[in-house]
């Protein structure tokens, strides 16, 4: 009887250990989700790293264009100060610092999860960089005026592709499948089996035992002596 019990009793603990054991990975998955929630998720931080490159790219092409026609004070006047639409760099810069703000603004502040800023923002980009290259006399000022319309156009598209086919499906696989975990761990207890009742365990009913004693001392010798 005590064999038994302590082989039960041995064999609950294994049980619940083994229940620590598995739903330990489960909650370290679930609180580092929250804490990737809680800030800003890898996927995004890279589509925010490569909207700032845009912006540096952007500006580095337009500083070595400033050098190399006739020096940066110079041109800066030039393309600033009288500033013309037809023959000016400076608006590129302008949407790039534009593209720059607003998707930073919506996506790495806000943590927006739709896709119509970046659609304003690449929507915007093409159709100012279309008319400057049809309207403008870009094209006749040397490799810059194919350069930087060009690269400001691939780059607009490439932040639109990133979010649209990577950001917002990644998140949303990461969302559902944190659904998944927390109802698995929400049903993980209801499945578990319960404490063993003491109904399960047999003994023999004491009538048994006294009968046993009985028939002893019926063929007891000593007695039968007496």
């Amino acid at each position: 009887m005590d064999s038994r019990c302590s082989s039960s009793a041995s064999s609950r603990l294994t049980g619940r250990e083994a229940g620590s054991v598995n739903t330990t990975p489960v909650s370290a998955r679930l609180e580092s989700y929250e804490g990737q929630k809680k800030c800003i998720s890898d996927v995004r931080r890279t589509f925010c790293l490569f909207v700032t490159f845009d912006l540096l790219f952007i500006t580095l092409l337009w500083i070595i264009e400033l050098n190399v026609n006739g020096g940066i004070e110079i041109q800066l006047n030039k393309e600033v100060l009288e500033y013309d639409y037809r023959a000016s760099f400076f608006d590129i810069f302008l949407l790039a610092v534009f593209r720059f703000a607003s998707l930073i603004l919506a996506y790495g502040v806000c943590k927006l999860r739709h896709w119509w800023p970046i659609a304003i923002t690449t929507a915007s980009s093409s159709g100012f960089l279309i008319v400057k290259v049809i309207v403008s006399k870009l094209l006749s000022q040397g490799a810059f005026g194919y350069l930087l319309p060009i690269i400001s156009f691939v780059l607009a598209w490439l932040e639109t592709w990133l979010l649209d086919f990577k950001v917002l499906p990644q998140e949303a696989e990461d969302e559902n499948r944190y659904l998944s975990i927390l109802d698995a761990t929400e049903r993980a207890p209801l499945m578990l089996p319960g404490p063993m009742s003491d109904g399960q365990f047999y003994s023999p009913p004491e009538s048994a035992a006294d009968s046993d004693e009985e028939l002893d001392d019926k063929y007891d010798p000593e007695k039968g002596l007496i």
